[in-house]
């Protein structure tokens, strides 16, 4: 095994996933008996495991998901919920963030979209995309202190910069004119460049009249459902009664 010195230097190095490597080859006889080359291989392909085992921890806290646990290895297909498997597999793989694709998930309380999406968004991490979950209350009122404060242009070019921005809770309580206005300048940013993910009790087919001003939900909506996948949950049973997530 190295000496205590040069596993320091790939400490100072940050290679500490190489570290990690060679402490275990140190207790190995098979590693013992590899040669030189396969053994850097390991190595190697060690570090970089690590690396991404670490980027995928960082993005996962940064997403701040409301359901931390879900994942897509968990839906509960048996439930009545109208669910596509291909389209569900499809957007496991990432094509739709990769195009700047959008994802509105509605249905009734209960019907498991907050959980859903997270699970989609936690594979988004999972395959290295920066995530951020928020409600749509919350998120207009962060707003409306950027405005405040004078960090509202700061805050946006935040906000544009995410892979994948979480909306969950949309259309839940009456929206007025500096939410409206806000909503449009945040999708704006967003358009053919990254992807929004909206949860909503509300079907998209009545976003425009909750939305209560023609040429503005106009504008929002042509940013948000043009070319974008969705789902509709259907549900006679509400999934909250359940307290497993593979019941999700």
């Amino acid at each position: 095994m190295l000496n205590e010195h040069t596993l320091d230097q790939l400490r100072s190095l940050r290679l500490d996933g190489m570290v990690r490597a060679i402490e275990e080859q140190a207790t190995s006889t098979a590693a013992a008996e590899l040669p030189f080359d396969d053994r850097l291989t390991l190595l190697v392909q060690r570090e970089i495991a690590w690396r991404d085992d670490r980027r995928v921890a960082r993005l996962l806290k940064a997403a701040k998901l409301k359901v931390a646990s879900a994942c897509i290895e968990d839906i509960n297909w048996r439930a009545s919920r109208s669910l596509d498997r291909g389209l569900i597999a499809a957007l496991a793989g990432g094509d739709w963030l990769r195009h700047a694709r959008n994802l509105l998930i509605t249905g009734a309380t209960g019907s498991g979209k907050t959980w859903l999406a997270c699970a989609l968004a936690h594979q988004a991490a999972r395959s290295g995309f920066s995530v951020l979950y928020v409600r749509a209350a919350r998120l207009f009122d962060e707003l409306q202190v950027a405005h405040g404060d004078g960090s509202f242009g700061r805050r946006l070019i935040q906000l544009a910069k995410l892979d994948l921005l979480l909306i969950d809770d949309f259309a839940i309580s009456p929206i007025g004119a500096a939410e409206r206005n806000d909503l449009l300048e945040l999708l704006d940013d967003r358009i053919g460049t990254r992807s929004t993910l909206i949860t909503s009790q509300l079907p998209v087919k009545a976003w425009h009249t909750y939305l209560n001003d023609p040429t503005l939900a106009d504008a929002i909506l042509d940013r948000v459902v043009h070319s974008s996948h969705k789902i509709e949950l259907k549900s006679t049973k509400s999934l909250r009664d359940t307290n497993s997530a593979a019941q999700q």
